[in-house]
């Protein structure tokens, strides 16, 4: 897989649509809904697969419901910047699997994290393994959602 964007037509952008609302479609019902045969959408989604395009497909599980109650966005600011620093830190985080997400960022923190734990003591207990344990973490500062009032993971095509 290239960073390079992929061209698309507006067939592989309905099933791309389509699959974001809802990937547990078999092939059959996502050709129906898109309007293309059973063979075409089978070869089109194999592209979309093969190409990079479609990373993955998953179920979105409510944190609530599984005892995830505390999100947490975290920025994370290093001592050291280099760049094998950096990737040492993202090493960690990836081990880590209360991290849902790391990002790079600039200006200002290094990185920022979204964390999904069950409680404030959950969320110490991994702030002392990945900030405080870890010698090059400079600055730590975190916010924890009171309400979501909005969550998607949809892109637009």
């Amino acid at each position: 897989m290239s960073d390079t964007p992929v061209t698309f037509d507006e067939i592989d952008r309905r099933i791309l649509n389509a699959l974001q609302t809802d990937a547990s479609q078999n092939n059959s019902e996502l050709a129906q809904n898109v309007h293309v045969s059973a063979p075409t959408c089978l070869r089109r989604v194999k592209h979309l697969t093969q190409s990079g395009v479609i990373e993955r497909q998953v179920a979105i599980v409510a944190p609530h419901l599984v005892g995830a109650r505390l999100t947490a966005i975290v920025e994370i600011t290093l001592d050291v910047q280099a760049a094998e620093r950096m990737a040492e830190f993202e090493q960690v985080v990836a081990s880590e699997a209360a991290v849902l997400q790391c990002y790079r960022v600039s200006p200002g923190p290094d990185f920022v994290l979204i964390v999904q734990v069950a409680d404030m003591p959950a969320y110490h207990a991994l702030a002392h393994r990945l900030f405080t344990s870890l010698a090059n973490v400079r600055n730590v500062k975190s916010y924890f959602s009171t309400f979501r009032s909005k969550f998607e993971t949809r892109i637009a095509v």
